[in-house]
């Protein structure tokens, strides 16, 4: 099968360019011309690399890298910007990019770093998180794929976003999400009154998994931040 590509680019006449070049490379690629727009798509199908600008209309690069990087730590992203300073490089490394490649840039290149990321990847044993199953103590389990949650294997009945919000968390235990990050990432807006939207949903996930806002088992309010998931896994 070919490995699949996704391009997040809001300039046409350069993502033309490198799809065309990499599928003539063998690989099947998608673009995308928004930050959001690359979100979604992420969200909807399985890639092994992602080449992302920085600057990027709805949301930019460094904040589209952070989002991937909650949902998936095993795939590869290059960022690929008119940005070249030191400061620009080292921030989205520190996102969880792989690699930096600065505009203009030789096809050859972007071929070299590609093929020697994928061969790093195909390397590794990997099962995605996205997709495989969370098992937590006190008898929780989170299945992706069916979109699914039991507690003591009894199932839970979950809307979409409350669903989305609690595979978040729990792929990323212990991580403080402040309620502007979850809004963000799951709403994919920047709405001021995202902050109620997320309280509300995390109150009837709280009712939902029989959770204690005073002793919680599984998502802890962090006061004047926001909220993590505390719940123990079982490897």
């Amino acid at each position: 099968m070919k490995e699949k590509l996704l391009i997040v680019e809001d300039d046409e006449a350069i993502a033309n360019i490198l799809k065309e070049h990499l599928e003539k490379e063998g690989y099947e690629v998608n673009w995308s011309s928004t930050g959001k727009e690359g979100l979604e798509d992420f969200k909807k199908y399985e890639f092994e690399l992602v080449m992302v600008d920085i600057m990027l209309p709805e949301m930019d690069g460094f904040t589209l890298c952070k989002n991937i990087r909650w949902i998936n730590e095993d795939v590869t992203i290059i960022i690929i910007s008119a940005k070249q300073t030191d400061m620009d490089k080292v921030k989205g490394l520190k996102l969880g990019a792989d690699d930096y490649i600065t505009k203009p840039f030789s096809l050859t290149e972007v071929s070299a770093r590609v093929e020697a990321h994928l061969r790093r990847y195909r390397k590794t044993d990997r099962q995605s998180i996205s997709n495989g199953m969370l098992k937590f103590k006190k008898g929780l389990c989170i299945l992706p794929e069916e979109k699914k949650v039991t507690l003591e294997e009894r199932e839970i009945q979950m809307t979409s976003k409350e669903f989305e919000l609690l595979q978040l968390m729990a792929q990323n235990p212990n991580k403080v999400f402040s309620k502007e990050e979850l809004y963000h990432h799951i709403w994919q807006s920047m709405d001021l009154e995202g902050n109620n939207t997320v309280t509300v949903h995390i109150k009837e996930l709280r009712e939902k998994l029989g959770d204690s806002s005073k002793n919680p088992t599984f998502i802890q309010t962090v006061w004047g931040t926001g909220y993590k998931f505390i719940g123990e896994k079982i490897y």
